[in-house]
């Protein structure tokens, strides 16, 4: 039977993928406390939907920094799709563009963004992580503009790379002939096969700049004309840092679980950076999110949209582009039916009003 939802399409990528890649696809950092609590956050909150309201026409456009896409979840930046099929980020890219949404490309793309932006019609934007060898860093952002990105989203959370021990047991490493296609110029492109540690890892530790500061979102914003996100939050007086020098959003992400182990759920900490930011810039949200109603959910506490990962990565495994598309069409088709059942048939009525703090189990914590 083919997928209905986007859990068919984890476990039918699981059985196409070897191990070493479903290992770096699906794992956690440590004993994923943080991984499973991210989407374990959703089951917390209930909808109280709203009755006799007229549904008939419902409406999932939205923009994101003044970009119209056709619903509010965006594709989030992920790295190595060609691990995953052979057309990599171009069939994600192209996926995205024929959803009406707008995909993050990950600074640790097997393809180059200039190929990537071609591709995808639609906008797209640009993952940063930032590099030790500054001159990198700064074509990176000047590659970016060129290219056509719309936006660069900035990494915050990852001053060094958290230990995923599924990796380490496994190795972790590219194939000879995939790389870092966006560092080839700088000579930062190629992956390390390292004994008894994570490729990744050792690459991390080598070329990325542990030393990255508030100071350098100020340099980062005389690079460029386009706005600049911070990705990495899940602390408001760090939104209201971030907004102080020069952001112009925020995502609200734990890097899905693969960094800090016990970080918070990002759902539990969305209304406090909400509530701090007070409207002064748009907030993204990452991490768990699986259905229509996680969606909702979000929305409700303050997000504007949420950037789907992994579940991007099983549609690719599973049939290419055509298997992105699926997996955003089931997610889309399922906001809508979440929206008119809640009595909301425009994403503006979404309010918190409609959520409320009912846990399943005695000791999930409640919503900050």
């Amino acid at each position: 039977m083919a997928p209905i939802n986007l859990a068919d399409f984890e476990r039918a990528a699981e059985g196409r993928l070897d191990a070493l890649t479903w290992g770096y696809y699906s794992s956690g950092a440590r004993d994923e406390h943080t991984l499973r609590a991210n989407q374990a956050a959703f089951a917390q909150v209930a909808l109280h939907y709203k009755v006799l309201v007229d549904v008939q026409t419902r409406d999932t456009r939205t923009t994101v920094l003044g970009t119209p896409v056709s619903m509010p979840i965006l594709v989030a930046p992920t790295a190595f799709h060609r691990l995953a099929h052979p057309e990599g980020e171009l069939a994600t890219a192209r996926a995205a563009g024929a959803a009406g949404t707008l995909m993050v490309l990950s600074t640790l793309s097997n393809t180059d963004m200039e190929a990537v932006v071609a591709a995808s019609g639609g906008p797209v934007w640009f993952q940063l992580y930032v590099y030790r060898d500054r001159e990198a860093t700064r074509a990176l952002v000047q590659r970016a503009e060129a290219a056509g990105c719309q936006a660069l989203v900035l990494t915050v959370d990852a001053p060094v790379l958290g230990t995923r021990e599924r990796d380490v047991r496994n190795g972790f490493h590219l194939p000879p002939d995939l790389s870092v296609r966006n560092l080839s110029a700088a000579g930062h492109h190629q992956i390390p096969e390292t004994q008894g540690q994570s490729g990744l890892a050792a690459y991390v530790a080598q070329k990325l700049d542990p030393s990255l500061s508030w100071a350098d979102l100020d340099w980062l914003a005389s690079l460029t004309r386009l706005p600049l996100l911070v990705k990495g939050i899940v602390r408001p007086d760090d939104a209201v840092r971030a907004l102080d020098h020069g952001a112009r959003g925020i995502v609200v992400s734990n890097h899905g679980g693969r960094q800090l182990d016990t970080a918070p759920a990002t759902l539990n900490v969305l209304p406090s950076i909400a509530r701090a930011v007070a409207g002064r810039a748009e907030i993204l949200l990452d991490g768990g999110v699986r259905r229509g109603t996680d969606v909702i959910k979000a929305l409700a506490l303050g997000a504007r949209a949420v950037l789907l990962g992994r579940p991007i990565l099983w549609g690719l495994a599973v049939d290419g582009e055509a298997g992105v598309r699926r997996v955003l069409d089931l997610i889309h088709r399922e906001l809508d039916e979440a929206l008119a059942l809640c009595g909301c048939p425009r994403l503006a009525d979404l309010g918190p009003d409609l959520v409320g703090y009912e846990p399943l189990t005695r000791s999930a914590p409640p919503l900050a």
